[in-house]
């Protein structure tokens, strides 16, 4: 009987294990082709966002910007972006937004993707009007990742391996994530979140 009682136990623990990810170590994917926009809203202007090939994109929008927001918020987290822009694009990954009535990169922290941003130095790579890039980074026409840190007041963004921006500046504690459309096409693949 305590064998069989060991064996059972055993096996239990196996089982439990083997719904997990190996790959998980506590990231939450928040967007895929999959999953669709179940975990957020669409707001701003009208955009035309939808799932292509697994892909979530727009295209196409009325004036002004669009945003997809999660209707969680967040802390402190390490967020992971894969994206595709055109040349043309004007889109961006917002953090700890403070007014959803009121989107803007001065109501959230903004990583700007703009490879033909006016004022190139708080283009692509840059956190818009925290943290300046010196040589900015074209990403139009290929898939790219971003990886962005946010623990206090420090935002740490990484754009293909390389660190582009950083401030200690942040003073908003918490707040949702926002994928922005403005013009030009975006493309996400794959948006995970891990707190920290």
């Amino acid at each position: 009987m305590k064998r069989t009682a060991a064996v059972v136990i055993v096996l239990a623990a196996l089982g439990g294990c083997a719904g997990m990810s190996s790959t998980d170590g506590g990231w939450t994917t928040l967007l895929d082709g999959g999953k669709g926009f179940e975990d957020w809203d669409k707001l701003g202007v009208a955009a035309n966002w939808r799932v292509v090939d697994g892909v979530v994109q727009a295209d196409k929008g009325d004036k002004g910007n669009s945003f997809l927001m999660t209707r969680q918020s967040y802390g402190d987290f390490i967020v992971r972006v894969e994206f595709w822009s055109s040349d043309d694009a004007n889109s961006g990954v917002y953090m700890r937004c403070t007014n959803l009535a009121d989107i803007t990169d001065r109501t959230c922290y903004e990583a700007n993707i703009f490879d033909q941003r006016p004022d190139p130095k708080y283009g692509t790579g840059a956190i818009v009007h925290l943290s300046a890039i010196q040589n900015m980074p074209k990403v139009g026409g290929r898939w790219s990742t971003y990886e962005i840190t946010a623990k206090g007041p420090n935002i740490t963004v990484v754009l293909n391996g390389v660190k582009t921006a950083e401030t200690d500046q942040a003073v908003v504690p918490r707040g949702p994530l926002g994928l922005q459309w403005a013009q030009g096409t975006i493309k996400f693949r794959k948006v995970e979140i891990k707190p920290i």
